[in-house]
């Protein structure tokens, strides 16, 4: 599946204009983004009373032309204008409502709110009196919907510029914008529908998508489908969360190294006590579940930096590699992969300033690697400056262990041929979609189950 383009407030205006330079006006695209919002608002709430919120930007002429076409439909539509249109296309699009519009205070709850005031672009916050209004008729409505962005959500960083309500249903045009991802704005927007609008969308920033994962072939054998090395440490437990789902997701080969018996992992699982791993067949080096802060750890971690396999790092060698420096990376033969939460993120790259988008991009820089900043709003990003974000994933993944789990789908995903970017971006992916089948109250044991199946769907 391609990967869908995320465009900033900057790359939006910019995609616009290219279509208006090439003779389709800016009415034609405010025309195609209110009837395909129209047409998803009717399909997900039906014939439903509607009060549109309009403001006095292009977000608010999209507004007039949802009533339009929702009143074409046969739904009894109420237009609130919080000002007169500013626009040209805001204008004629108001003018082609023809129908009554009351002042924001006026306007009267309806069981379907509609919030056209602000979308792409907003830089400061709203009025304390239009945040209460929008709040009380946002309660007093079954079912709410936010054109574009939610009104008092920044484009590009996740930011809340002023208190939204939980929305049920966000609809944008073209691709998706930042926020629509990022926390802790993703929290209010609800299910996320893209209404195509005919323009041409590129960006070096994505939603991570299923990767493509071809089935083994007859050719194959257990070394081309993939050898990972796992570095035991102090925790067993997790060293065995980080080979069972390395296993799971598809390696053909993972072996245990440094430690004499690690319970609870598949019979599969070699256990090969001590030694290091020096063998050039494997594919990628995990180190960090359960490792360990002692001085063995720290040498645990110089030695699989110095390998000639790719290495994914993850929790203690994290915190082991923060106390010298993330950039010493740059001395290691392939790609490393680094998986930090914000309190590993943080030690590893303080003072780093600007979005999460902007802060992970600097972190892969600096420290020459793929960085998988993680979280509600996972990002990952490579030094070329390719970054990438998650599609939502269920809180539940917030729990003990789980972290381990993702760092043996990464290597899995690193062993079989991916490079460095694409097998974090894949490891993400069928992290995410693992959580989902194993459900509410999940533990970080009950992802392993599902792997298999979910990576057999992607080939």
């Amino acid at each position: 599946m391609k990967p869908r383009p995320i465009l900033t407030a900057d790359e939006m205006r910019a995609a616009e204009a290219a279509a208006i330079g090439v003779g389709t006006p800016v009415e034609i695209l405010m025309e195609r983004a209110g009837a395909g919002a129209a047409e998803a608002i009717r399909r997900y709430a039906g014939p439903v009373p509607a009060l549109i919120l309009c403001g006095p930007g292009n977000n608010g002429g999209d507004g007039y032309v949802v009533a339009r076409h929702l009143r074409a439909r046969g739904i009894a539509v109420q237009v609130a204008a919080l000002a007169e249109p500013k626009s040209e296309a805001a204008r004629a699009a108001r003018d082609a409502w023809g129908g009554p519009i009351v002042s924001l205070a006026d306007a009267e709850p309806r069981p379907l709110l509609i919030d056209a005031l602000f979308g792409t672009g907003l830089t400061r916050g709203l009025d304390g009196a239009v945040v209460q209004r929008l709040a009380e008729l946002a309660a007093a409505a079954r079912i709410r919907v936010a054109i574009d962005l939610p009104s008092g959500v920044a484009t590009d960083d996740g930011a809340v510029l002023s208190p939204v309500p939980d929305f049920d249903l966000t609809i944008t045009f073209a691709t998706l914008k930042p926020s629509h991802r990022l926390q802790p704005a993703a929290r209010h927007m609800g299910r996320v529908t893209i209404v195509d609008i005919g323009l041409v969308a590129e960006s070096r920033l994505v939603e991570i998508a299923r990767p493509h994962l071809p089935a083994p072939g007859p050719d194959d054998h257990k070394y081309k489908r993939g050898y990972v090395a796992i570095i035991a440490g102090q925790m067993p437990g997790a060293t065995a969360l980080a080979a069972s789902a390395a296993a799971r997701a598809g390696a053909g080969y993972v072996r245990i190294f440094g430690a004499a018996h690690v319970a609870g992992v598949p019979l599969a699982v070699v256990q090969s006590g001590e030694g290091a791993p020096d063998d050039p067949r494997i594919g990628a080096l995990a180190i960090g579940p359960g490792l360990g802060l002692s001085e063995q750890s720290a040498q645990s971690l110089k030695a699989a930096l110095a390998a000639a396999a790719p290495v994914v790092l993850d929790a203690d060698a994290l915190t082991l590699l923060a106390r010298t420096g993330a950039g010493r990376l740059r001395a290691t033969d392939q790609m490393a992969i680094l998986t930090p939460h914000q309190g590993e993120f943080a030690r590893l790259f303080p003072d780093l300033g600007g979005s999460k988008i902007e802060q992970t991009r600097a972190a892969a820089e600096i420290a020459g690697a793929v960085i998988v900043y993680k979280g509600a709003d996972t990002v990952v990003a490579a030094p070329d400056g390719r970054a990438a974000i998650a599609p939502p994933a269920p809180a539940w993944l917030a729990t003990a262990g789980t972290g381990d789990v993702l760092t043996g789908i990464i290597a899995a995903m690193r062993a079989r041929g991916l490079d460095a970017f694409d097998a974090a971006c894949a490891g993400v992916w069928l992290h995410g979609r693992a959580a989902e089948r194993a459900g509410a109250g999940l533990i970080a044991d009950g992802l392993l189950g599902p792997l298999p199946s979910i990576v057999a769907g992607c080939q």
